[in-house]
């Protein structure tokens, strides 16, 4: 076997190698368009906004545009206190009404008489912390003298003579702006 290889043949299936100065300009196009594109959108874009990047980086400009869409605040509401008998029918009927769990039943004067007998302040803990199957609150989100007042209410009914607690200073103090705003109004 002989090896008849000719260095001709090889070389007409090669591609010509480019010379250096081929391969600097596609280099330099390669390289240059990208570049020259970004300088022309740039300086599209500034004689657009006619100097109007700095006046949008101010602080209010800034401000503006990341401002809040809502905000929430925790706190006191605005409402107006509930009576003893406004709680008493948003909270403590579905058991006080028909004596479930054990509750004594609205104005039933020998089931709330023991309890009636430990005096106002021993119930207004019991209706706070829970007692027995009751939850804090009977699981309601009144404000402590709102509760108060059911329990006044409940045990009235049933022959107490407890004085409904007023509202704190700060309750009517903040409800007294509410009302004379709306009145304004």
């Amino acid at each position: 076997m002989s090896d008849h290889h000719h260095p001709a043949e090889h070389d007409a299936h090669a591609a010509p190698a480019p010379s250096a100065l081929k391969k600097i300009a596609s280099i330099t196009v390669l390289l240059g368009l990208p570049l020259l594109v970004i300088g022309s959108l740039v300086s599209y874009y500034k004689a657009e906004s006619g100097g109007q990047v700095a006046s949008s980086m101010s602080e209010e400009a800034v401000a503006a545009r990341i401002q809040k869409v809502g905000t929430l605040q925790l706190g006191e509401s605005k409402r107006e206190p509930k009576t003893g008998e406004e709680v008493f029918k948003a909270q403590c009927t579905t058991c006080h009404t028909a004596g479930l769990v054990g509750a004594p039943k609205f104005g039933d004067a020998a089931a709330w008489a023991p309890r009636i007998a430990t005096g106002y302040a021993a119930l207004l803990n019991s209706a706070l912390k829970g007692k027995n199957s009751m939850t804090a609150q009977g699981g309601g989100a009144f404000a402590d003298f709102e509760v108060g007042r059911a329990v006044a209410y409940m045990a009235n009914a049933a022959g107490a003579k407890f004085e409904e607690p007023k509202a704190p200073e700060s309750a009517e103090a903040a409800a007294a702006p509410a009302s004379a705003a709306s009145e304004a109004k």
